[in-house]
Protein backbone atom coordinates (compact mmCIF):
# COMPACT_ATOMS: atom_id res chain seq x y z
CA UNK A 1 0.00 0.00 0.00
CA UNK A 2 2.78 2.36 0.90
CA UNK A 3 4.38 2.21 -2.21
CA UNK A 4 1.48 2.59 -4.21
CA UNK A 5 0.37 5.43 -2.28
CA UNK A 6 3.63 7.09 -3.25
CA UNK A 7 3.73 6.03 -7.24
CA UNK A 8 2.44 8.62 -9.19
CA UNK A 9 0.20 6.95 -11.23
CA UNK A 10 -0.39 8.20 -14.92
CA UNK A 11 -3.18 10.76 -15.25
CA UNK A 12 -5.98 7.98 -16.84
CA UNK A 13 -5.61 5.83 -14.06
CA UNK A 14 -6.11 8.40 -11.38
CA UNK A 15 -9.18 9.60 -13.15
CA UNK A 16 -10.02 6.23 -13.58
CA UNK A 17 -9.50 5.55 -9.43
CA UNK A 18 -11.04 8.62 -8.67
CA UNK A 19 -14.01 7.63 -10.85
CA UNK A 20 -14.59 4.13 -9.80
CA UNK A 21 -14.23 5.05 -5.86
CA UNK A 22 -17.13 7.56 -6.59
CA UNK A 23 -18.80 5.46 -8.37
CA UNK A 24 -18.50 2.74 -5.33
CA UNK A 25 -20.41 4.89 -3.00
CA UNK A 26 -23.54 4.91 -4.72
CA UNK A 27 -24.36 5.94 -7.76
CA UNK A 28 -22.50 3.29 -10.33
CA UNK A 29 -24.90 0.94 -8.45
CA UNK A 30 -28.22 2.68 -8.25
CA UNK A 31 -27.30 3.72 -12.05
CA UNK A 32 -27.10 -0.45 -12.88
CA UNK A 33 -29.98 -1.14 -10.39
CA UNK A 34 -32.40 1.43 -12.63
CA UNK A 35 -31.12 -0.06 -16.12
CA UNK A 36 -32.14 -3.66 -14.44
CA UNK A 37 -35.49 -2.50 -13.28
CA UNK A 38 -36.17 -1.34 -16.95
CA UNK A 39 -34.34 -3.54 -19.24
CA UNK A 40 -34.07 -6.71 -16.43
CA UNK A 41 -36.76 -9.52 -18.06
CA UNK A 42 -38.57 -10.90 -15.54
CA UNK A 43 -35.66 -11.94 -13.32
CA UNK A 44 -35.68 -8.19 -12.63
CA UNK A 45 -37.20 -8.28 -8.91
CA UNK A 46 -35.68 -11.37 -8.22
CA UNK A 47 -31.79 -10.20 -9.10
CA UNK A 48 -33.41 -6.76 -7.73
CA UNK A 49 -34.13 -8.20 -4.46
CA UNK A 50 -30.69 -10.15 -4.23
CA UNK A 51 -28.74 -7.18 -4.86
CA UNK A 52 -30.87 -5.23 -1.52
CA UNK A 53 -30.69 -8.03 0.83
CA UNK A 54 -26.59 -8.13 -0.09
CA UNK A 55 -26.43 -4.75 0.06
CA UNK A 56 -27.88 -4.58 3.63
CA UNK A 57 -26.04 -7.73 5.44
CA UNK A 58 -22.98 -6.27 4.00
CA UNK A 59 -23.84 -2.92 5.26
CA UNK A 60 -24.74 -4.60 8.73
CA UNK A 61 -21.44 -6.67 8.91
CA UNK A 62 -18.84 -3.98 7.80
CA UNK A 63 -20.29 -1.45 10.89
CA UNK A 64 -19.48 -4.37 13.31
CA UNK A 65 -16.65 -5.15 11.98
CA UNK A 66 -15.20 -1.69 12.08
CA UNK A 67 -16.06 -0.98 15.34
CA UNK A 68 -14.91 -4.55 16.52
CA UNK A 69 -11.50 -3.71 14.53
CA UNK A 70 -11.03 -0.38 14.82
CA UNK A 71 -7.85 0.07 12.34
CA UNK A 72 -7.04 3.56 11.75
CA UNK A 73 -7.01 3.93 7.77
CA UNK A 74 -3.35 5.04 6.22
CA UNK A 75 -4.37 8.01 5.51
CA UNK A 76 -4.31 9.00 9.09
CA UNK A 77 -0.75 7.10 10.09
CA UNK A 78 0.87 8.34 6.57
CA UNK A 79 1.30 11.31 4.15
CA UNK A 80 -1.62 11.64 1.99
CA UNK A 81 -1.16 10.05 -2.08
CA UNK A 82 -2.44 12.49 -4.73
CA UNK A 83 -6.08 12.36 -3.97
CA UNK A 84 -7.45 14.18 -2.14
CA UNK A 85 -11.07 12.21 -1.80
CA UNK A 86 -11.61 12.40 2.15
CA UNK A 87 -12.25 9.06 4.09
CA UNK A 88 -16.16 8.39 5.04
CA UNK A 89 -14.89 7.09 7.92
CA UNK A 90 -11.93 7.50 10.43
CA UNK A 91 -11.81 3.19 10.19
CA UNK A 92 -9.87 0.91 7.84
CA UNK A 93 -10.68 -2.69 8.45
CA UNK A 94 -12.91 -4.07 6.44
CA UNK A 95 -13.49 -1.77 3.14
CA UNK A 96 -17.27 -1.60 2.76
CA UNK A 97 -16.52 -0.07 -0.63
CA UNK A 98 -15.07 -3.75 -1.59
CA UNK A 99 -17.99 -5.58 0.53
CA UNK A 100 -20.95 -3.47 -1.41
CA UNK A 101 -18.83 -3.86 -5.07
CA UNK A 102 -18.64 -7.79 -4.68
CA UNK A 103 -21.86 -7.65 -2.87
CA UNK A 104 -23.61 -6.55 -5.54
CA UNK A 105 -21.38 -7.92 -8.39
CA UNK A 106 -22.20 -11.49 -7.87
CA UNK A 107 -25.89 -11.01 -6.33
CA UNK A 108 -26.65 -9.89 -9.46
CA UNK A 109 -24.60 -11.31 -11.82
CA UNK A 110 -25.76 -14.65 -11.00
CA UNK A 111 -29.21 -13.89 -12.21
CA UNK A 112 -27.61 -12.18 -15.13
CA UNK A 113 -24.17 -14.32 -16.25
CA UNK A 114 -23.90 -12.04 -19.31
CA UNK A 115 -23.20 -9.08 -16.96
CA UNK A 116 -21.22 -10.76 -14.40
CA UNK A 117 -17.45 -10.17 -16.38
CA UNK A 118 -18.49 -6.65 -16.34
CA UNK A 119 -19.94 -6.56 -12.81
CA UNK A 120 -16.74 -7.91 -11.48
CA UNK A 121 -14.74 -5.62 -13.34
CA UNK A 122 -16.71 -2.21 -11.85
CA UNK A 123 -16.24 -4.48 -8.28
CA UNK A 124 -12.14 -4.73 -9.53
CA UNK A 125 -11.95 -1.17 -10.11
CA UNK A 126 -13.80 0.38 -7.25
CA UNK A 127 -11.55 -2.37 -4.32
CA UNK A 128 -8.09 -1.05 -5.75
CA UNK A 129 -9.18 2.45 -5.97
CA UNK A 130 -9.49 2.22 -2.19
CA UNK A 131 -5.65 1.14 -1.45
CA UNK A 132 -4.48 3.21 -5.17
CA UNK A 133 -6.01 6.45 -3.27
CA UNK A 134 -4.50 5.74 0.07
CA UNK A 135 -8.04 5.00 2.07
CA UNK A 136 -7.35 1.68 3.10
CA UNK A 137 -4.00 -1.20 3.13
CA UNK A 138 -4.57 -3.69 0.84
CA UNK A 139 -5.76 -6.54 3.47
CA UNK A 140 -8.93 -4.18 4.40
CA UNK A 141 -9.33 -4.56 0.34
CA UNK A 142 -9.15 -8.35 0.42
CA UNK A 143 -11.39 -9.00 3.34
CA UNK A 144 -14.10 -6.95 2.10
CA UNK A 145 -13.98 -8.28 -1.02
CA UNK A 146 -14.13 -12.22 0.74
CA UNK A 147 -16.58 -10.79 2.37
CA UNK A 148 -18.97 -9.03 0.03
CA UNK A 149 -18.02 -12.41 -2.53
CA UNK A 150 -19.39 -14.75 0.47
CA UNK A 151 -22.69 -12.27 0.75
CA UNK A 152 -23.16 -12.25 -2.85
CA UNK A 153 -23.89 -15.30 -3.19
CA UNK A 154 -25.54 -16.34 -0.02
CA UNK A 155 -27.75 -13.27 -0.63
CA UNK A 156 -28.43 -15.16 -4.53
CA UNK A 157 -28.97 -18.42 -2.81
CA UNK A 158 -31.29 -17.52 -0.38
CA UNK A 159 -33.67 -15.30 -2.80
CA UNK A 160 -33.19 -18.38 -5.55
CA UNK A 161 -34.57 -20.80 -2.78
CA UNK A 162 -37.69 -18.38 -1.29
CA UNK A 163 -38.34 -17.45 -5.19
CA UNK A 164 -38.03 -20.48 -7.26
CA UNK A 165 -37.28 -19.76 -11.11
Amino acid sequence: MLRVNHWLAPRWIRQWMLLASRGGDGWLWSVIGLVLLCFGGERRFDALGAAFVAVGAGQLTFFVLKRIAGRERPCATEPHCWASLLPPDRFSFPSGHSITAFAIAFSLGLYYPELLVGLIFCALSVASSRVILGLHYLSDVLAGVAIGSAIGLAAFAWVRSIIPA
